[in-house]
């Protein structure tokens, strides 16, 4: 370890939400598709401080679907479920369905640019063209539950109508007790760069606290979005790519100061075997391992062989010959005493 935090720039403290603790805030994104319970609970098993759920549709879960249920599963404390939808009473009965299921923070999802969700169902991103039901519905679910109830938002629709700071401004009135701004619009989608002084200007719209997102790979990426921003936390979203130790790795820098060293590839391996089992124990074999091909692409990322390594990988057949590969990859690199490429430049590249 060494220490290299300025000491004129901001350390983190935590935030106190009613009766709930974010001890650490450095949050782990809730992000459709990655951030399943296998996910999520090794992310904790390695330090992270808060997870958040997929994103729930909440009409789906009031329907008592399966899958939905599946991805509602929560672990942990505390725990947070991201809630989608349009309809304020709907979106009220999913939350209380949720706090009943355990959920002692309650995330209601302004920010998914997706078309299906932000155009067809006229929900996430485009309840910010919205701002008269984004109110209700930000109102009736935070007097629905006992627990407290957090948003998730971008800078606007997009860069003609940059109302974050108009709608943080609605949701502290509405009861909302915590907010995180992407730094993005909805139709920049992932591409540009997220905009870290823009969310200033949300944080001087309310007293609320705000958490940055957005373009955070590393300690330092974290350090300069907090010195940006102003904010009381980050959030990790496509960072965590194949790193579910990057949440810890950056609350520990930005509470002492201290940068941990990225796991050995020894202890990579053993998180990635930890990991892929954990997907076929929580999904069964074939959806399971049809699943974890992403995850395993994300944590070669950045290591030599790793073209050849997801290639292969994303057409195995069967569970063995995955292990076996996987044993293959890795330990030829250990072997050779292999460290890992600069994953904020890989993950930019393969945005742009």
């Amino acid at each position: 370890m060494m220490s290299s935090l300025p000491v004129s720039t901001p350390k983190l403290s935590s935030i106190r939400l009613g009766s709930v603790s974010i001890d650490v805030p450095v949050i782990l994104a809730p992000m459709s598709g990655v951030t399943d319970l296998p996910f999520r609970r090794l992310a904790r098993e390695l330090g992270a401080s808060l997870v958040v759920s997929e994103m729930i549709a909440s009409k789906a879960l009031l329907h008592e679907n399966q899958a939905t249920f599946r991805m509602a599963t929560l672990e942990g404390n505390p725990s947070s479920i991201q809630l989608a939808g349009c309809d304020p009473d709907a979106m009220a009965e999913a939350a209380r369905m949720a706090v009943d299921r355990g959920a002692d923070l309650i995330d209601i999802n302004f920010g998914c640019p997706v078309k299906k969700v932000a155009v067809g169902q006229m929900a996430g991103s485009a309840l910010m063209r919205d701002e008269s039901t984004a109110g209700r519905i930000l109102h009736t679910v935070a007097s629905a539950v006992k627990v407290p109830v957090t948003m998730k938002m971008r800078m606007g629709w997009d860069h003609a109508s940059l109302n974050a700071p108009k709608l943080a401004k609605i949701a502290e009135e509405s009861g909302i007790q915590m907010l995180t701004v992407h730094g993005r619009t909805r139709q920049m989608f992932y591409t540009g760069i997220a905009d870290w002084d823009f969310i200033a200007e949300v944080k001087a719209a309310t007293s609320l606290p705000i958490i940055a997102n957005g373009d955070i790979t590393n300690e330092d990426d974290a350090l300069e979005a907090l010195r940006r921003s102003g904010a009381d936390g980050v959030m990790i979203g496509r960072g965590a790519y194949g790193r579910p130790w990057i949440t810890a790795q950056v609350g520990h820098f930005l509470t002492t100061g201290e940068r941990l060293a990225e796991p050995s590839l020894a202890a990579q391996k053993a998180i990635v075997l930890r990991h892929y089992h954990a997907m076929l124990a929580h999904f069964g074999n074939e959806p399971g391992m049809r699943l974890a091909r992403k995850h395993l692409a994300w944590y070669s990322r950045g290591l030599r062989g790793s073209a050849e390594f997801r290639t292969t990988v994303m057409r195995l057949p069967s569970i063995p010959e995955v292990l076996t590969l996987i044993d293959i990859f890795y330990d030829k690199l250990i072997a050779d005493g292999e460290t890992r490429g600069n994953t904020r430049a890989l993950m930019l590249a393969e945005a742009a």
